[in-house]
């Protein structure tokens, strides 16, 4: 019987590519355990554990076998035909398979199967040894890393994403032997690169973490993080000031110091002046330090530095800390104050020298279509049109700043500010800014209506200008972002709760660009010249595939927020005309299935659906429903289901007319009980034709009473 102890296995590097750290350490520690189960080396994979730092990759597993089970070998030789030869003797066919397999023919089994009959070698082997295998094992995981571009060093032609230089293999206490990337393991690691130099020695499995944090070393990533976060508390503690530690800053920095310590700096006040949000992006974009604000908000003159060493005179790291941002921020101070002796309009008449899309024009072009969609849109939806129309058409100024040329993730922040700077109306300023939400997947859209008109009005002109020079996305290939703008549409429509035909507004911003744009869109034919277009057909076209490209992203977007995929089809099914009243009957739809009755009804509508859809195929057109007549009722539960619905339709009108479909269809499922008792009772096929055309026009308004919400026969009940 094998025994079981802790594995660990330990790879230092030059420093790894902090943004990546996590990801390779996942995938490191993932490798290994994929590559013992493949190897049926028993061990506690769910309880593994990936480490890393700046400087190591390593993953810590409780319990592995030190060997494989027995292997039961088998293999298939030639086809019993061909194996033996007339005399009954064996062929070189199979005298080789025997060879090669270290056996005599008369060793050999046969295997019957129903295409035939074949000699096989089955054989029973011990397992290898875990010290055998895990070099193996160990290597396949280092090259399955997601590496793009893996380097090599010294005069050896292996590759890493950086210069590896000491392995530990330890199955407890035991070193494993082996070789990996050229270096020999044993039981030595390294410690912090300045405070312990020296070689660690490592006594086992279970004991190397505790190894490392004496060494200056904190290989837990979490537990680094959290390090990060009290030594940020504590610098911050010092200025009197609140940090700002966001997410991404906090992984970034814990990946770049294996012992962080963090250093409060300070610099001079005039810089405040600048717009704080260049100074933020500095901080940390660019130098990795943590902005301290004041208790209401505001940027203070401190920030944080987080340094990897633990040093006798912090004095010092601080004044390097503030030499290296002293100059950035310098230079962002003169960009500011050149770009305030230019007003934001006058850059309006460049914009024209700047090509937005070879297509589609120039940045003027592009902001003289996005301006006229916003006086359009703002009409609809009762904003101001003025208001709307002017921060769409100083939307992209800003890009030609000198601020925006050294930050270019602050287009529509420097914008903002020189409007303001500039006097323009506060709303303006503010849409500038806010059109460009949502930013990423998580940001908010503007809460200015202003600003979602605008960006409405930005996001349309995008879609439909790229899709009519056809350079729609395709597979994973989407260099317009265009995914994106199309979420970003439908939530700013959705949660700004604006009421607009999206089709409607597609076929406007389509109208407003020429002809040729839609012939440049259409793909040559093999002489090279492209067919003639109609302009007005692909219009009509585009808005419709355009319609549904933003539809396809909501799907998305409600999957992550929990709703079933049915019920999105169900809704999707009855084509609501504005996208909050997608939403509104989404939030309806996905109440109504939580219902006890909503099983039942949505099977009676499939059957509905199913009955009324074999009738059209009978008559060979549509099927007309006509009005429901009571005279040719026949059975109790005709009279009931009919009055039943009567009285569901007439409740609920108003909610209906209003759009609050939650009530509407919570009032209509009360028809359970007479829609079962009608498919119980009733046979719908009556051969008086009237009976039955009086029952299918009954169903045809049970299905419309239904439809007028979503298609409820969709939901899988």
């Amino acid at each position: 019987m094998s025994a079981s102890k802790s594995l660990l296995v330990e790879l230092g590097t030059e420093e790894l590519p902090p943004k990546a750290l996590d990801e390779l350490s996942a995938a490191f520690a993932h490798g290994v355990c994929e590559g013992l189960a493949k190897r049926g080396i028993e061990a506690a994979v769910d309880a593994a554990h990936a480490y890393c730092s700046p400087r190591r990759l390593a993953v810590h597993i409780p319990r592995v076998a030190d060997t494989q089970p027995e292997q039961t070998i088998e293999r298939r030789g030639p086809a019993v035909a061909a194996g033996l030869d007339v005399a009954g003797q064996p062929t070189k066919a199979l005298l080789g398979f025997a060879h090669s397999c270290g056996v005599d023919v008369a060793k050999l089994e046969r295997l019957d199967t129903g295409k035939g009959a074949w000699f096989v070698f089955r054989a029973v082997q011990p397992g290898h040894t875990l010290a055998a295998l895990l070099p193996e094992v160990v290597a396949e995981a280092l090259k399955a890393l997601p590496i793009p571009r893996p380097m090599r060093w010294a005069s050896h032609e292996h590759t890493f994403v950086r210069p590896a230089h000491w392995l530990v293999m330890l199955h407890g206490a035991d070193v494993v032997d082996g070789e990996v990337l050229g270096i020999r393991s044993g039981r030595q690691s390294s410690g912090h690169r300045f405070m312990h130099p020296q070689p660690v020695h490592v006594a086992d499995a279970d004991g190397w973490l505790a190894a490392m944090r004496g060494a200056k070393v904190l290989a837990d990533p979490d537990e680094r993080r959290q390090r990060v976060r009290d030594e940020v508390a504590r610098a911050a503690r010092e200025t009197g000031g609140v940090p700002r530690l966001s997410d991404e800053l906090l992984h970034e920095v814990a990946n770049l110091a294996e012992w962080p310590v963090a250093i409060a700096c300070s610099f001079e006040r005039e810089f405040l002046a600048v717009p704080h949000e260049a100074l933020v992006t500095t901080m940390e974009t660019n130098q990795k330090f943590v902005p301290v604000f004041s208790a209401s908000g505001e940027l203070t003159e401190h920030f944080i530095g987080i340094a990897n060493i633990e040093s006798k005179n912090p004095a010092e790291i601080r004044r390097g800390y503030e030499r290296v941002i002293r100059p950035r921020f310098a230079d962002a101070k003169f960009f500011w104050d050149e770009d305030l002796k230019t007003p934001l309009a006058s850059y309006q008449d460049q914009l024209k020298g700047v090509t937005y899309q070879k297509t589609l024009g120039s940045l003027w072009d592009k902001s003289c279509r996005v301006a006229e969609m916003a006086r359009i849109i703002a009409g609809r939806v009762d904003v101001d049109g003025g208001l709307a129309t002017r921060a769409a058409a100083l939307g992209k100024c800003d890009l030609l700043t000198r601020m925006v040329g050294e930050f270019p993730e602050l287009q529509g922040v420097m914008g903002r500010y020189c409007a303001a700077h500039d006097g323009e109306p506060a709303a303006v300023a503010a849409a500038i800014d806010s059109a460009y939400q949502p930013r990423f997947a998580r940001d908010a859209i503007a809460a200015d209506k202003v600003g979602q008109v605008v960006a409405v009005a930005e996001r349309v002109d995008t879609l439909a200008g790229i899709f009519a020079a056809g350079q729609k996305p395709s597979g994973t290939k989407d260099p317009f972002a265009l995914r994106r703008a199309a979420l970003g549409l439908a939530r700013t429509l959705i949660e700004g709760k604006l009421e607009l035909d999206l089709r409607a507004v597609f076929i406007e911003a389509l109208e407003l660009l020429p002809d040729a744009v839609f012939a440049a869109g259409v793909k040559a034919g093999k002489d090279g010249k492209r067919p003639p277009v109609d302009a007005g057909k692909q219009r009509a076209a585009l808005a419709v595939e355009l319609h549904a490209f933003v539809l396809e992203r909501l799907r998305g977007y409600y999957a992550d927020q929990g709703f079933a995929a049915d019920v999105f089809d169900a809704v999707a099914a009855v084509d609501p005309e504005h996208l909050l009243d997608f939403d509104q009957r989404m939030h309806a739809v996905a109440e109504f299935s939580c219902l006890p009755a909503a099983a039942s009804l949505a099977a009676a509508n499939k059957r509905v659906a199913n009955i009324l859809r074999k009738q059209a195929e009978e008559d060979g057109q549509p099927l007309a429903i006509g009005k429901v007549d009571p005279v040719h009722f026949e059975q109790p539960a005709e009279h009931a289901l009919a009055a039943a619905l009567d009285a569901a339709k007439a409740e609920s009108a108003a909610a209906l007319a209003s759009g609050d479909y939650a009530v509407v269809l919570k009032r209509l499922a009360a028809l359970q009980p007479p829609v079962d008792a009608f498919f119980d009772e009733v046979l719908v096929n009556a051969e008086d034709p009237a009976v039955r055309h009086n029952r299918l026009a009954l169903l045809g308004q049970l299905k419309a009473a239904f439809g007028a919400v979503a298609d409820i026969a969709l939901l899988r009940g």
